[in-house]
């Protein structure tokens, strides 16, 4: 239930920013987002966690700051999931950059259509977080997330097509689910693929490596779309997005149960 606590609340808040859009400017709204995240960090500081002692502690520093990574990236399941990675950043990175653009100016709608296109987004990713405990236990992960992967990929090539707002809100809907059926079910990939003593590093080593997919689809989603057009940055970034399919198919095998958590030796 933990888990899927934590699902709600990452799916719950673009629906939130949304509903906050509805009464309130972008300005404020980033303002109080900062706030909130100044006083999440002050909460952290002031938490004191128990010592524990982790396999990369019995390293050298190099060692230990490239240790989950390692694991990460020897494991065959997590450079699957990777890959999985890229086409969530392909199109999250659309749908966060380009939503205001499509709305407002191919669409000619207002700032609460912005926000009604954002919380279709999110409820389109609370339905899957809500189904797929009961999805997962019938389906295999890798089935259920290449499925969201090939959803994604073609929700961007239906968007090319700049439909109207109707279907593009069934679309944006599309987009939330298709990213929830990757995300919520890579935390049991990562606690599969490692030990207890190193789950830590492998956790902050998906952070890491997921959100260096960001750092490059975030820019080339609104480089493409101010450059050469959303339609054409919808199938570029479609493009892209089959390129971490691909990936995932190629290097996450099918008989996934018969591989043990990682071929990690230390090395």
């Amino acid at each position: 239930m933990s888990r899927l606590a934590y699902d709600l609340e990452a799916f719950l808040s673009p629906v939130l920013a949304a509903a906050l859009l509805a009464f309130m400017s972008f300005h404020v709204l980033f303002f109080g987002t900062t706030l909130g995240f100044l006083a999440s960090a002050l909460l952290i500081i002031t938490v004191a966690l128990p010592t524990i002692r982790k396999k990369s502690e019995e390293i050298g520093f190099f060692s230990r700051v490239t240790f989950g990574s390692k694991i990460y990236l020897k494991t065959p399941r997590l450079r699957g999931l990777l890959g999985l990675c890229l086409t969530v950043a392909t199109a999250g990175s659309m749908v966060i950059v380009n939503t205001v653009v499509y709305v407002r100016e191919y669409l000619s709608g207002s700032d609460q259509d912005v926000a009604i296109m954002l919380a279709a987004y999110g409820i389109g990713s609370m339905i899957i977080a809500l189904l797929l405990p009961t999805i997962l236990d019938r389906l295999r992960d890798r089935s259920v997330m290449m499925t969201g992967a090939i959803a994604a990929v073609v929700m961007m090539a239906t968007a090319s097509m700049l439909p109207g707002y109707a279907t593009a809100l069934i679309i944006w809907m599309g987009f939330g689910a298709a990213t929830a059926l990757i995300l919520v079910p890579s935390g049991r990939l990562l606690v599969r693929s490692s030990q207890q003593e190193d789950r830590s590093a492998l956790f902050a080593a998906h952070f890491a490596l997921s959100h260096a997919c960001w750092l490059i689809t975030y820019p080339l989603a609104g480089w493409l779309g101010a450059i050469l057009g959303l339609s054409t940055a919808f199938l570029a970034m479609a493009g892209l997005g089959i390129v971490g399919l691909v990936a995932a198919l190629l290097t996450w095998p099918r008989n996934d149960e018969s591989i043990l958590q990682n071929d990690f030796n230390g090395g």
